[in-house]
């Protein structure tokens, strides 16, 4: 067994008009964050956490943000070739959790949702949890998004 963690942080964008994706979910009515690609946050922390367990690097070795031919990708795209590296490396993803650290929006609502989403590009349950950073620092002036997320893989015989 090979256990993996991931933490991922955007601010928000500036651009009016981008939607916000947060575990491979569309989220109404907020701003979304800046990046690369389309900035999920909840997925890219999962990305690393997968990475990690099966010793290949981080989300930036395999994608990286100065590559424009990658501009503006979905995360679910990220994450099932992630996962497809991770089956290729001889390991099975057993399971996962996320935690998302926003004052807001609000993400009770989503949270099954973005668990399913996840868990179904995965292969196993994905758990999603969110919590506040209680006003305390950047996310908790609201100038961004961060999640954390460990996964567990077992090496395949």
């Amino acid at each position: 067994m090979r256990i993996g963690q991931g933490i991922d942080v955007h601010r928000f964008s500036t651009d009016e008009s981008r939607p916000l994706q947060l575990g491979l979910i569309h989220i109404p009515g907020f701003v979304g964050l800046a990046g690369h690609s389309d900035a999920d946050v909840a997925t890219h922390a999962l990305c690393d956490a997968l990475l990690g367990a099966a010793n290949l690097g981080d989300l930036g070795r395999h994608f990286p943000d100065t590559d424009p031919a990658i501009a503006n990708i979905a995360s679910s795209e990220l994450l099932s070739e992630i996962v497809k590296k991770v089956r290729s490396a001889g390991f099975s993803v057993e399971s996962a959790d996320v935690t998302i650290i926003a004052e807001r929006p609000k993400l009770a609502p989503f949270m099954p949702e973005m668990s399913q989403a996840l868990s179904n590009v995965v292969g196993c349950t994905v758990s999603v949890k969110a919590t506040t950073a209680e006003g305390l620092g950047a996310l908790g002036r609201v100038e961004g998004i961060g999640a954390m997320s460990v996964a567990l893989l077992k090496e395949e015989s």
